[in-house]
Order: C-alpha cells, then structure tokens, then sequence
C-alpha cells in the first residue's frame, strides 16, 4: 500500500479511473477527517485533504460519565464541517469509527443517534481490539515490517492500543483504559506534579499496561526483537519536542528514532514545567501542551515494560486503517497483508506517476541500472544488496525534475524526491534515494552539496556514490523513446579495465538490425567520470 501527500486542490472532481472516499476519526481528545483517493490499478491511495479539530469527547461529566453539552456541542459543529467538505470533494462514502469516550459514555449510543438524525452522519463504534486492527492496518500502508515483528503503540485521549504484528497477520490486539485526556482529568490537578503524585501515576500506568503487555510477549517467539512504532499525538509530539533540538532537523516525522534515553530527558523537562510553561514550547500547540504529561509518562512506561531502546514514528493510523478497511471490503486489496510485500515499489510508482514520469523508460533504465548492479559487483561497486532498492527506486524517479525544468533537472529531482512522500524507507534511505538520482548527471558529490551533506554515514555516502555512477551509466543509455538495446554485457578483459557490450533488441526476420552508435557515443561520454569515480577505463565494444 502507498500512500502520497498531494496539496494539490485546485480541482475537487476527481478522475474517472479513481475513486474518492473519506474517513472519519472520532476520537476522545480530536476529529480527525481524511479524504483520499483510491487509484484501482495500483490499489494504494492519495491523501487529498487531512484535517483535525481539538473537540475534547473526553471531558465528561465528572457524576454521570456523560459526554458533556459543550463536548457534544464542538463535536456536531466539526462533524457538519466535515461531512459539507467530504461531499464537497466528490466522496462516494464516509467511512467512520467512533472511539472509547464514545463507547463509554452513557449517552455515547444517543449521541451516534443524533449525528444519524440530523447530519445524516451514520457512525461506527468500534470496540477496543478493532480499533487495535485498524490502527495496525493504517501503520501497515505507512511502514515495510520486512521480517522483524513490530509493537504499535497507540496513546489517544482515552485509551492506549497496544499491537503486535509481523506484515502478514496481527498476533495481539489490545486496548487498556489509559490515556492522555483521562489521566489528566484524574491525575494532574496540580501542574507541576508532586513526586508521590508522579510515583503513584505511574504505578498506576504500570498496573493498567502489565495484561496488554504480558499479552504481546506471550505472542512472540525465542529470540525475536520486535520493532516498537509510535502513532498519533503523544507520540508525535515526544518526537516532535526532540527533533527541534536537532541539529539538522527532519522534514518530517514519519521514520523519526527517538532513543529511550532521548525521552527519558525530554519527560524530566516536561515534568519541571507548569502548563504556561509547556503552552510555550513551539514545537507542539496549546492543547497538546496541556495533556503532553500523562501521555508521555504512559510512552515512557510502555518503552520500560517492553524493553525496547528506541521509538519510531510512523504518521499513519486510525484513519488511515479505515480506508485500508474500506479498499479490503471493496476487494479493492486481493490479501490483507499482500501490499506490505511491495509498499516500497507503489510509493515510488506513486510518486513517479504524480509527476508524469514516462513509465516505459523509466522502467528501461532501472533495468539497465540492476543489469549493471549486478555485474558489476566488486568492480563499480562493492555493496551488500541493500544499495539494490534504492537504485531502482532513484531509477524510477531520476527524471521527476523535468516536470519543474529541464534545464539542470537533476537538481529539481533531488528536491522533489527529498520532500515527496516514499513510504516504507526511513529517512536515511529516502535521502540517499534523492541523492542517487541527484547524482546521475553533471558533477560527482561535493563536500558543499546540501544534498551530499545530509548523507552523514560513511557507509551510506559509498553506497550513493556507486549507486549513481550506475544510473548515470544506465541513464546514458536511454536517448530514444523506443527500446533498441535488448541486453549489457560486462567484461573485464584487463586489470583496471571496464568494457561494456551492448546487445540490441531482437527484431523480426528480414528486419535490419538496430544501430546502437548513439547509444554507444553516450556511453563513451561517462568515461572520464568513470575513471575518476572508480579508476576504471571504460571501453565500450563494438560490434
């Protein structure tokens, strides 16, 4: 599954070959709306709009457990909006999913009644372990799993989920009755809080999380090290507080590793501060500020109790899931898990195609780039097999910058890539695929490059490096629109020698042979790069 972010809305029909549906969160603490559209060929989807407004179901009754009159008052007049600008978008359906204040507030089924009389809004309450399902499918189009095990953590206003997953099934579902808007209410009275106050809340966390988390490690097997992800507020927020401190600060959160010892700090800070004190801080809003204390305290305990030294973010959850939801019951998705096999390949495609890349030869270079890959190892490379991905992915996606100029486009490449959206790669890799494709042209990196610069492992800069000489030598190969080569063949005749033999494309009985001079002319005109890059002479064969 891929997903894309698109800010583009100066059109609201959407395409003939698409389908557009929004979900709806309907959250203790927040409304979330999100509104995508389904492309059917490539069963992944586009996030048009996402929006969110603080409306605060948690805040009931203190007596009777009743959503408030306020608190129902915020959530209608968020939800009209909603629904006015779901419609507005051309949806065919709104998909929703009403969660734990709802579900436990007395009045919570009168109150789904009332949206259903007079906003015509029908909403779904889900029980604690299927909002655990959706959240793990909204993290599953967000993130590759690959082989290890993840634990989803999941801190909302009033309840805590707590998955565990592997990309083909969900081993653990659960949910407890702890969260940032309830434990606030019942616990935070007095700001900053006083050290047995703190001692007793998190006895009390501890006490609250002890059967989901025996639960999960029950599930796993000998030996697994699962992978913890944080999703929504609480954890973006934690991430968000860290990564101002950065020296280099991400684009974005989704990928972001906050170490247990990075947090540890951050929640002895927050603790030490009055909430004027936290409304101040510019990396999280007002009304996160006001609840960032329970919610962190409950993060900090789950990361002791798992075991596990560090957090990443994924910005995929709740809402997400529901379309996954929606596309599976629309046979929209053939297998659950299917898409977690090649989330990779459909966000590139994703992106590739946003951006109008001609498919055919972007897919003939990338073929010529892994042909090379894998001839020329211990040559122009000596790569494990993890620089193999980002090379087709920066092959894919290498003329993206065309759409922006065609003068110095490369350069236009590596800043689309850089701020796109690709799905399933950390961030080091999603740099290093921008980098790729930065350099398959003009000059080789400099140390003054920002895009050279945000490459800091050594590792990381050896893989980029050869990467991109092998899409440079692929791309030289791509100078008409029609396929003429049909294979590469790669010789070493001699020590310090690189020869390359171009194969053309088989044709017809009676048809002439294809003429590969252009082709071998381009080739030629990457020698002197070669050499520098590698020490290689390159030599191209004739036929």
């Amino acid at each position: 599954m891929a997903v894309t972010s698109s800010m583009a809305e100066s059109s609201t029909a959407p395409r003939t070959d698409r389908r557009r549906v929004a979900a709806i969160d309907i959250g203790t603490n927040s409304i979330h709306l999100l509104i995508a559209e389904v492309d059917e060929a490539l069963r992944s989807f586009s996030v048009l709009l996402a929006e969110k407004a603080t409306t605060r179901l948690g805040e009931r009754d203190p007596e009777t457990g009743d959503l408030s009159p306020a608190s129902i008052e915020r959530a209608f007049r968020t939800l009209r909006h909603d629904k006015a600008l779901a419609e507005s978008h051309g949806v065919e359906q709104i998909v929703t999913a009403a969660t734990s204040a709802v579900r436990e507030a007395p009045n919570g089924r009168d109150f789904l009644q009332a949206l259903d009389d007079q906003l015509g809004l029908t909403v779904d309450l889900v029980s604690g372990p299927e909002e655990a399902r959706l959240i793990y499918l909204g993290v599953l189009s967000g993130m590759s799993f690959g082989e290890q095990p993840h634990l989803i953590l999941d801190i909302g206003g009033g309840s805590t989920e707590l998955v565990l997953g592997d990309g083909r099934d969900a081993r653990a579902l659960t949910s407890t009755r702890i969260g940032a808007v309830r434990l606030q209410r019942e616990f935070c009275q007095q700001e900053p809080l006083p050290t047995e106050r703190r001692r007793f809340l998190q006895a009390y966390i501890q006490g609250a999380l002890d059967p989901a988390v025996a639960e999960v490690k029950r599930a796993l097997q000998p030996g697994e090290q699962p992978r913890l992800v944080g999703t929504s507020g609480t954890a973006m927020a934690m991430a968000s507080l860290a990564a101002a401190e950065d020296a280099k600060p991400p684009l974005k959160l989704q990928g972001y590793c906050l170490p247990r010892a990075r947090l540890d700090q951050l929640v002895e800070r927050l603790l030490a501060m009055t909430p004027e004190q936290r409304r101040g801080l510019s990396a999280i809003n007002e009304r996160r500020a006001e609840i960032i204390v329970p919610g962190a305290l409950i993060l900090q305990t789950a990361m002791d109790l798992l075991d596990c030294p560090e957090l990443v973010v994924c910005d995929r959850a709740l809402r997400e899931g529901l379309i996954v939801d929606w596309m599976l019951r629309n046979q929209l998705l053939g297998d659950r898990f299917s898409f977690q096999r090649s989330i990779r390949e459909r966000t590139v495609l994703h992106l590739a195609q946003s951006y109008s890349i001609d498919r055919e030869r972007a897919d003939r270079v990338a073929a010529y780039a892994l042909s090379l890959y894998d001839q020329t190892r211990g040559m122009l490379h000596h790569d494990g097999g993890e620089g193999r991905a980002l090379l087709w992915a920066a092959a894919q996606l290498h003329t993206c910058g065309k759409s922006i100029n065609i003068s110095a486009y490369h350069k236009h490449t590596w800043y689309l890539i850089r701020h796109g959206e690709l799905l399933g790669y950390s961030q080091a890799e999603h740099l290093m695929v921008a980098a790729i494709a930065r350099y398959h042209r003009r000059s080789l990196p400099k140390k003054r490059h920002e895009s050279w610069q945000l490459i800091e492992e050594r590792e990381q800069r050896r893989t980029v490096f050869s990467m991109a000489l092998l899409l440079r030598l692929a791309a030289a190969l791509d100078r008409r629109p029609a396929r003429l080569i049909g294979a590469l063949r790669v010789h070493q005749p001699d020590d310090g020698v690189l020869e390359l033999e171009l194969v053309p494309h088989a044709v017809e009985p009676g048809e002439p042979v294809p003429d590969l001079g252009l082709e071998r002319w381009s080739l030629r005109s990457c020698a002197e790069v070669v050499a520098e890059a590698s020490g290689l002479e390159l030599r191209v064969r004739e036929p």
